[in-house]
């Protein structure tokens, strides 16, 4: 499989592949303490970078400290100079409930912990993450927040900064304090409240990042996704990430698994073109929310 095919965008001062990988699968259940086979879990790591993905996406948060153990361990010291992009803002309570820690001595910790944990001396990008809803955006000002980030920067202990699980309205406040490279909300076949937020950053030539390519803890299903994927030869998951691929050219997948032949499964999406009645069909499939706000 080659995952150029899918082309590259841009994401801070780096040009990366649009196929990456996402870590948080490597950690243990509800992304909750290590995993049940660690060794897996750095072979994963190992064939991704092997296999040419160039965007690893983690956080601290995940385990906590677990997925960026692995990471430290599976590809220190970094061959060919991989993004890895990580967030802040939440933190996980003993009983693994996700937490805000907006706080600026909360977020300082946060930069510093991530990077000892990779074993870097700066940050690729950082998402600030915000939790004023753990599950979905909610409005509230993200100022104080982006300028602890904003000083972090400045420090050079973060290269660039992006935003996670944002409303569109905190997407342009934030875009008016500091450079914003890249926008992580959850959004999928099925989920596509920021179809507009999309096609505007884009013309900007910010990056946008789905989180739950495939529906996360409720995985997709859709029998206009199965017909499509058996008339293409192809999974149901495989022709999401397609979709995906083929929705905008600032959209980079971060498809995360713990599994090798899910990571070849997931990597080989990048190779599949799906013409325009694939796409037709597919456009069918959306949330009650989407439809009722068109």
């Amino acid at each position: 499989m080659n995952i150029e095919q899918a082309g590259t965008y841009k994401l801070g001062n780096h040009t990366v592949k649009r196929m990456g990988y996402g870590a948080m699968q490597l950690a243990g259940p509800g992304v909750f303490g290590p995993p049940r086979d660690p060794e897996t879990a750095r072979a994963v790591l190992r064939e991704a970078i092997e296999r040419g993905v160039d965007h690893i996406d983690t956080s601290d948060f995940y385990g906590p400290h677990v997925t960026n153990h692995l990471i430290r361990e599976a590809l220190h010291p970094y061959p060919d100079d991989p993004t890895l992009v990580t967030k802040i803002g939440a933190k996980r309570g003993e009983d693994g409930s996700w937490n805000p820690a907006f706080a600026a001595h909360e977020l300082r910790a946060a930069v510093h912990d991530n990077l000892r944990h990779l074993g870097l001396e700066a940050l690729d990008v950082v998402n600030l993450r915000a939790m004023f809803s753990p599950h979905h955006p909610a409005e509230g000002s993200l100022a104080e927040p982006l300028s602890v980030l904003a000083d972090l920067q400045r420090e050079g202990l973060v290269r660039h900064i992006g935003l996670s699980n944002v409303t569109p309205t905190q997407v342009a406040d934030a875009r008016a304090m500091v450079d914003i490279v890249c926008v992580q909300n959850f959004y999928n076949l099925a989920h596509r409240e920021d179809d507009a937020l999309i096609e505007r950053l884009a013309a900007d030539g910010i990056a946008y990042v789905p989180f739950f390519p495939l529906g996360g803890f409720n995985p997709l299903q859709s029998g206009i996704l199965d017909n499509v994927a058996e008339r293409r030869g192809a999974t149901p998951m495989q022709i999401a990430l397609a979709w995906l691929l083929q929705r905008s050219p600032n959209i980079l997948l971060i498809p995360g698994t713990s599994s090798p032949e899910h990571l070849r499964d997931n990597l080989a999406s990048a190779t599949i073109t799906l013409d325009a009645t694939d796409i037709a069909e597919l456009d069918g499939i959306a949330s009650p929310s989407r439809a009722a706000g068109e």
